[in-house]
C-alpha cells in the first residue's frame, strides 16, 4: 500500500517540475529570439514604416487590446494595416458584413485595410511588433494566439485553461490553417496544445509556421 501510494504521489511532482523548467527554458528562449529578430529585422521594420507612412496616413504602429494570462488586459503591437479611422467605419458594414463580424470578429474582404496592409497581413509581417510584447513577457513566440473580450465567450467553460497560458505571436492554430478554419476548429487546436505543449511541440509549430507564411496559406 505504501509503494503505491508513493509511486501515486511521485508523478504529478515529477511532471510538475518537468513542466517548471518546460517554461523556464521557453522563457530565456523568447527573450534571445525576440532581441536577435528585433536586431537583424530593424532594417526591414524601417522598410516597412517607410511604405505604411507613404501609403496612408496616420502612425506606424497599432496598439490593440486583447486579454493576456490570467485575464490580464495587454497591449498587442503590430503595424498599422487599416485607414486611421477604421472603427468609425464599422458602422457602414452592410447586414452580411455585421453579421460575420460578429461570428468571426473581423472580415474577410475588409475594405478598412489599406494597399500595404494587405500585403503585411498576406504575408504575416504585420505581427512583428510583437517581439517587443515577447520581450516585455506579456506575450511568448509560441503559444494560443491572445483575443479581445469578447471572444473569450467563445471559449465556454474552455476560457479558464486558455486564460492560464501566456498568448504567443504564433501557436498550433496558425500553423495548421488559421483562417481556412473554423473558430470551433480553432479551440480545440488551442485546447490540444495547452494539453500538449512541450519542446518539441514549439519546435514543430516552428517550422509549419515558417512553411506557412512562405506559402501564404490561411492569411487574409
Amino acid at each position: 500500500m505504501y509503494t503505491e501510494k508513493t509511486e501515486i504521489m511521485v508523478e504529478p511532482i515529477h511532471l510538475g517540475i518537468r513542466r517548471k523548467m518546460y517554461l523556464i527554458g521557453k522563457r530565456i528562449f523568447d527573450i534571445v529570439m525576440s532581441l536577435m529578430g528585433l536586431f537583424f529585422l530593424l532594417p526591414l521594420f524601417l522598410l516597412i514604416m517607410v511604405a505604411i507612412k507613404i501609403d496612408s496616413k496616420g502612425p506606424c504602429f497599432f496598439v490593440h487590446k486583447r486579454v493576456g494570462k490570467n485575464g490580464k488586459t495587454i497591449g498587442v503591437m503590430k503595424f498599422r494595416t487599416m485607414v486611421v479611422n477604421a472603427e468609425e467605419m464599422l458602422k457602414q458594414l452592410t447586414p452580411e458584413q455585421e453579421k460575420e463580424f460578429k461570428e468571426k470578429f473581423k472580415l474577410d474582404n475588409d475594405f478598412r485595410v489599406t494597399r500595404v496592409g494587405k500585403f503585411l497581413r498576406k504575408t504575416s509581417l504585420d505581427e512583428l511588433p510583437q517581439l517587443l510584447n515577447i520581450l516585455l513577457g506579456n506575450m511568448t513566440l509560441i503559444g494560443p494566439r491572445p483575443v479581445i473580450e469578447v471572444e473569450l465567450e467563445k471559449y465556454g467553460f474552455h476560457k479558464d485553461k486558455f486564460l492560464s497560458v501566456t498568448p504567443g505571436l504564433t501557436g498550433y492554430w496558425q500553423a495548421n490553417g488559421r483562417s481556412n478554419t473554423t473558430y470551433e476548429e480553432r479551440i480545440k487546436m488551442d485546447m490540444y496544445y495547452i494539453d500538449h505543449m512541450n519542446v518539441f511541440l514549439d519546435i514543430k509549430i516552428v517550422f509549419q509556421t515558417v512553411r506557412s507564411v512562405l506559402k501564404k496559406e490561411g492569411a487574409k
